[in-house]
């Protein structure tokens, strides 16, 4: 019956039954006037015993009964369409913020700080920017036209033409840009635009060495005179000649 109920509780398997079959002893004293054939227990003893060992069988296998939880797992709470919205709705409102914050910060910016680096860098962006005032052509410094180690001689005529007929390298009067190279007989002609009215033209040069469309500076010579001719320099104002100026030894100075 042990190895029964033994095994039976390694299971955890409850039962509802047991055979009790009860071991004679060899040391029983029989009484001395006592039959010989054994007595049988009542029948009654052996069912109130197995409903014994039947319920305590059962009551230990219970303690470790496991029972399992059938029901569904709660589903996750889904996020509300609302809140989803609300947050779109915030995102756009802070960078609605940011554009009004920043309209005022230039549009103050252009009032009080015209010249501000957020105004240059806009302007840029849209092609807004201010052009540069230019300087009157009496606010220019002028340079002389021959080098400071040349012998020529320079003149200057009462109508305002810079003159000289010597060997060397010729420099325009300040710098600009070549508006235009054009060949006459054996000489070249240059017409140099210092600003958008202010120009010079040289005639008599041998040869000339900026091209068209080509910066030149008043320390740096752009053609040369072999000497033949003589090299004249006008220049002018929106078309009318100058003679506003006079010579310090060659460099052409403005009249004060």
């Amino acid at each position: 019956m042990n190895e029964e109920l033994d095994y039976a509780e390694m299971l955890e398997i409850p039962v509802s039954t047991v055979n009790v079959v009860k071991k004679k002893s060899i040391f029983k004293h029989r009484p001395f006037f006592a039959p010989s054939k054994p007595q049988q227990e009542a029948p009654a003893a052996q069912d109130e015993l197995k409903d014994l060992v039947v319920d305590s069988v059962n009551e230990r296998v219970g303690a470790y009964t496991y029972t399992e939880d059938l029901s569904e797992p709660a589903q996750p709470e889904k996020k509300s369409k609302f809140f989803a919205k609300d947050k779109g709705s915030k995102i756009i409102l802070t960078e609605l913020i940011a554009v009004c914050v920043l309209a005022a910060a230039i549009f103050l910016t252009n009032i009080f700080m015209p010249n501000s680096a957020i105004n240059t860098f806009i302007g840029s962006l849209t092609g807004n920017t201010k052009a540069e005032a230019e300087p009157s052509y009496n606010e220019i410094t002028l340079s002389s036209v021959v080098s400071d180690k040349s012998d020529a001689v320079v003149n200057v005529s009462e109508s305002g033409v810079l003159s000289f007929t010597a060997k060397g390298s010729v420099y325009p009067v300040c710098a600009g840009k070549v508006a235009s190279v054009t060949k006459e007989a054996d000489t070249y002609t240059v017409e140099i635009a210092h600003t958008s009215t202010f120009t010079s033209v040289i005639t008599g040069l041998t040869d000339v060495y900026s091209a068209q469309g080509t910066s030149v500076q008043g320390n740096i010579p752009f053609a040369y005179s072999d000497g033949e001719s003589e090299v004249r320099v006008s220049m002018y104002d929106n078309g009318t000649l100058l003679n506003c100026y006079t010579l310090s030894g060659v460099v052409p100075v403005w009249n004060s």
